[in-house]
């Protein structure tokens, strides 16, 4: 199969998902740069776009070469509530980078939003919309492609979320980070896609805080609360690169494990192939990661659905399809690793003998 070919004339969001075209999105930022020496973990802010834009740019260009048609900005907590004084040129230096990359293949610019630090504490929808509506003004006059309102725990201010950025009529994509309980008010999965599909939403899902398996199952919930409600709208999936079975309702911030010590959990990129498929096999053609989602998981999501999509990444000419590459080895116990039966069949060890296989949440 042909490696994607130079940029054509692109095609908007919402015309590639109309049309049933399979869209990738991209991986981790904060986790990625955070071990790189680029983000400081705690309030996990991307100032890294303005200290060290090369650093983002690296990670913008492997996402790209791995198959992501989806530049998104590097604005996650780049709030004026979170980043203060530095707020408009962290979210300007980020729609930069991310045009720049974007340009160099066929890939989108989505300006995204998340979760506020005032919703827990003084629910001001004003003050709220308002953190929102300065940094859609950044988008606008950068005039990226389509909007994202990602990372809400809350149902109410996912909402608000994408209230106003409707204003800026462009697209709008909105994820929860919620597992099958729901949002931290006891909001069925069905019942918050229907209130962000009210709202404006034209593309809903999940993204972070649970494993890919269990992000699938909170999306067959949102697709029945669709179904039910008789309201249509694409969907979206973006879920952690690690395992996490033993997630309580907050998902892996609870665990004992989070945020230094994940590394155990990371996901094979045969894992995230499977989990591709069955995403495909559930409707969804916006299928990405987030934090723990490396260039070679999105590879892997590219990889697996090429057939669908007429191509493979350009990242694949460094990567033999099942291990193939694996044929030319010198050792024939490593040769007859290059089949899919092997790597589809493995169950990996940890090398870690006295460890549990699971952990209990701290809340």
């Amino acid at each position: 199969m042909a490696l994607a070919g130079s940029p054509r004339a692109k095609k908007g969001i919402l015309e590639r998902l109309d049309s049933g075209e399979v869209v990738i999105g991209d991986g981790s930022f904060l986790i990625t740069l955070e071990k790189r020496g680029y983000v400081k973990a705690g309030l996990w802010t991307s100032e890294a776009v303005v200290e060290h834009p090369n650093a983002v740019r690296q990670l913008h260009m492997e996402f790209l070469r791995a198959g992501s048609n989806v530049m998104q900005t590097f604005t996650f907590s780049a709030s004026e509530d979170k980043m203060e004084s530095q707020w408009e040129a962290v979210n300007t230096a980020a729609c930069d980078l991310a045009r720049e990359v974007a340009n160099k293949g066929d890939a989108l610019v989505a300006g995204g939003i998340c979760q506020t630090s005032l919703y827990k504490h003084h629910k001001d929808e004003a003050r709220i919309k308002k953190l929102f509506r300065l940094q859609l003004e950044v988008f606008v006059r950068k005039n990226v492609d389509f909007l994202i309102a990602e990372y809400f725990e809350h149902a109410e201010e996912a909402v608000w979320a994408v209230e106003v950025l409707k204003e800026a009529r462009k697209p709008v994509a909105a994820t929860m980070c919620i597992g099958p309980e729901g949002d931290m008010h006891g909001v069925t999965p069905g019942e918050c896609a229907v209130k962000l599909v009210k709202a404006g939403a034209s593309i809903v899902g999940v993204n972070c805080r649970f494993g890919p398996w269990t992000s699938l199952k909170t999306m067959r919930l949102m697709k029945e609360g669709l179904w039910a409600a008789g309201l249509k709208a694409h969907l979206m999936v973006q879920p952690l690169g690690f395992h996490m079975p033993d997630c309580g309702k907050g998902g892996f911030v609870d665990l004992p494990e989070y945020p230094f010590a994940l590394e155990p959990r990371v996901a094979t990129r045969w894992d995230i192939q499977k989990y591709a498929r069955e995403a495909y096999n559930l409707g969804i053609r916006y299928i990405g990661g987030c934090c723990g989602f490396e260039p070679y998981h999105i590879r892997a999501i590219a990889e697996e659905l090429a057939p669908e999509r007429g191509f493979l990444p350009l990242s694949s000419d460094k990567h033999g399809s099942w291990g193939s590459g694996l044929n030319t080895h010198t050792k024939p116990w490593i040769r007859a690793r290059a089949r899919r039966e092997y790597w589809e069949n493995l169950l990996p060890a940890s090398g870690r003998p006295f460890c549990p296989s699971l952990s209990k949440p701290d809340a």
